[in-house]
């Protein structure tokens, strides 16, 4: 059957060029939906490798690079580009991953770890090194933070101590095993005890028990003034003015806690 177009005299159209427009609706609702789809994949993907954090291991301990990289596996934030037992050959393959985060134990076959902690910043002055140790040692720790460390962590490592460790380096820029931190605690505590002499810290102790001048005096065997004057050292090492500061200043370094 033909038909007469109104709108354009003379033209004559085949029925099925006239078909009604809400035939396509659905045609184009679909094909809008897919190119959503793809859109929106391809944004996720973007994302996600955008916001993937490339990391590199150097362990001498061949046993633990398949337990480096089955960890790294069960994690969606962060990747592992490859494991070293040597930093010479991770620095050489660098450019190659250029990585946002490099593990790398403390004792190398090849040399201390924290000596090499300066050569991958040249290669890049924003990597984040966190060192791996087999042993607590404060010392080394802190030669690791003198050194430009963004973290220091115990060995083993497993699946939650490294997470962790990587969650902290990307939201503070900084790590520590709960290990180290309470051995950094423990030595401060010992070193902050060692600025009192032997007296001094005999009269700290009774202060943070609640005894009085005149109790401190009875129970050392010395006079009221000679309390006083221990008391007087104590605020001046203490940078502080009154007892109520002294005994705050104490419970902050953890000395009432221990003489409680």
């Amino acid at each position: 059957m033909r038909h007469l177009t109104g709108n354009l005299p003379g033209k004559i159209v085949s029925s099925a060029c006239l078909e009604p427009r809400w035939f396509y609706i659905p045609n184009l609702i679909g094909t809008v939906l897919t190119l959503k789809g793809l859109m929106d994949a391809t944004t996720k993907s973007t994302t996600m490798s955008i916001n993937t954090l490339n990391c590199i291991v150097i362990d001498n301990d061949q046993s633990f690079h398949t337990k480096y990289r089955s960890y790294f596996d069960s994690f969606t934030e962060y990747s592992l580009a490859d494991v070293y037992t040597s930093a010479e050959e991770a620095l050489a393959e660098y450019d190659t991953h250029n990585p946002d985060i490099v593990f790398i134990e403390v004792a190398l076959n090849d040399g201390c770890g924290i000596d090499y902690i300066q050569h991958f910043r040249k290669k890049d002055a924003q990597v984040k090194v966190i060192m791996l140790g087999a042993q607590n040692d404060f010392d080394l720790v802190k030669k690791a933070f003198k050194h430009s460390a963004n973290g220091y962590i115990s060995k083993p490592v497993n699946a939650r101590k490294l997470y962790n460790a990587l969650d902290s380096i990307k939201n503070e820029g900084a790590t520590m095993s709960n290990d180290i931190i309470s051995l950094f605690v423990a030595t401060f505590q010992r070193k902050s005890r060692e600025i009192f002499s032997e007296r001094e810290n005999q009269v700290v102790d009774l202060l943070c028990q609640g005894a009085t001048y005149k109790s401190i005096a009875e129970k050392l065997f010395v006079t009221a003034s000679a309390v006083n004057f221990h008391v007087q050292n104590i605020y001046l090492k203490l940078d502080v003015n009154s007892k109520s500061e002294a005994l705050q200043k104490l419970q902050q370094l953890d000395y009432v806690g221990k003489a409680a």
